[in-house]
């Protein structure tokens, strides 16, 4: 046990340092490949990008693992890389009665169906996607600035900073559970990526409860959940596979298959009358 401690002690910082840039990596050549980002979550960068941000401003305080603030920076540049490369490659807007096109359907009805406010993180334009990441390290920073002075306030401020952070991130996994469940496929998403976030979970769990050193239980109670869910995206990947992505089937209220053919507008909007054959006739052969 107390080699498998070592051991962990030396390999878990190292992967999970350059895990983010070995999985995402692959999923954004991918996508590059394939110019298109179809399948994959655009929640992922968001989710990613907030809680490294807010762990950056939550190590001061807290004095972690110098790997998980560094882990913390190459989440953010591999992020913001996926990020861009999502944007440049996005699917046009789905048509009225067509295919929905991941990762931006729900656009419309939000997430699980509730309209998301503002249509946060759902614009079509990418500058919006830039200006609110500037701004949520910006208004940080100044907290930091302001607060760090104040050492009896700062410590609470500084384990809040990391608990919203860290709970950010246990939801990682949510929004690509749920397009999976949504479009009964897992097509788009890397498996390299599920590997990674298994892999990470285990050895994760592993050294947070093995380390000397010090991983606050923010980490640990956060890393539990994630692992979880983490489990249930594998679930996913044995059930679903690879398989093309259930088509919605869109309702169509007229029996006959064309309003204007409908017998229920009795020829009053009718293109012309049906011939023995079941033909319309041309509009200029129409009795009146």
């Amino acid at each position: 046990m107390t080699f498998l401690a070592t051991l962990a002690g030396y390999a878990a910082p190292v992967f999970l340092i350059l895990s983010p840039i070995l999985s995402y990596t692959d999923q954004a050549v991918a996508m590059h490949k394939a110019r298109s980002s179809a399948g994959f979550s655009l929640d992922i960068p968001l989710i990613m990008l907030v809680a490294s941000i807010f762990r950056v401003f939550y190590y001061p305080g807290a004095k972690f693992d110098k790997a998980l603030l560094i882990q913390s920076f190459c989440n953010i540049f591999i992020q913001l890389i996926l990020l861009k490369i999502a944007l440049d490659h996005r699917p046009p807007p789905s048509s009225k009665g067509g295919d929905a096109a991941l990762p931006f359907a729900g656009a419309q009805d939000g997430f699980g169906g509730f309209q998301r406010p503002y249509n946060f993180w759902q614009w079509r334009s990418p500058k919006p996607y830039w200006q609110f990441l500037l701004s949520l390290f910006i208004c940080l920073a100044v907290l930091e600035l302001l607060i760090a002075p104040f050492h009896s306030f700062y410590s609470g401020y500084s384990a809040l900073i990391g608990y919203i952070g860290l709970s950010v991130e246990a939801t990682l996994p949510i929004p690509q559970l749920v397009a999976n469940a949504r479009s009964r496929s897992c097509k788009g998403f890397r498996f390299s990526v599920l590997a990674s976030w298994l892999v990470g979970d285990a050895m994760k769990m592993f050294w947070f409860f093995t380390s000397t050193t010090a991983i606050p239980w923010a980490f640990k109670l956060c890393g539990i959940f994630q692992a979880a869910c983490d489990s249930l995206i594998g679930v996913q990947y044995l059930m679903y596979g690879d398989q093309q992505p259930a088509k919605a089937q869109q309702g169509w209220p007229y029996p006959s298959g064309k309003p204007h053919l409908t017998g229920s507008f009795n020829g009053s909007f009718n293109s012309g009358r049906q011939t023995p054959t079941g033909r319309g006739t041309p509009l200029g052969e129409k009795t009146i």
